[in-house]
């Protein structure tokens, strides 16, 4: 996991939501806020979240498809490439 640098208190959340929206816009990297010196929460752009959704989603196929193989079943190779390319086109 690397390392959490974007790191703000609560209180400067309220002062400056707007602009601290604007800099998740910019930058995918997560923002740590703190309340009384503590994380409390992480907030991340919608970009970066819809990526890491659909991220997990391929984690999820691929860990099936190792399942139905362990079990004989599942799909040729063709097949599953044609179904990524797919995935990774709708990406785009």
């Amino acid at each position: 996991m690397r390392k959490l640098l974007n790191i703000i208190p609560v209180s400067d959340l309220r002062k400056d939501a707007a602009n601290i929206l604007k800099r998740l816009r910019k930058n995918p990297d997560p923002l740590v806020i703190t309340q009384r010196g503590r994380a409390a929460a992480v907030i991340i752009g919608v970009e970066a979240y819809e990526k890491s959704e659909h991220d997990k989603e391929l984690l999820r196929l691929l860990a099936k498809g190792d399942k139905e193989v362990e079990i004989g079943e599942g799909y040729d190779l063709d097949t599953v490439l044609a179904e990524a390319d797919l995935l990774l086109d709708k990406e785009q």
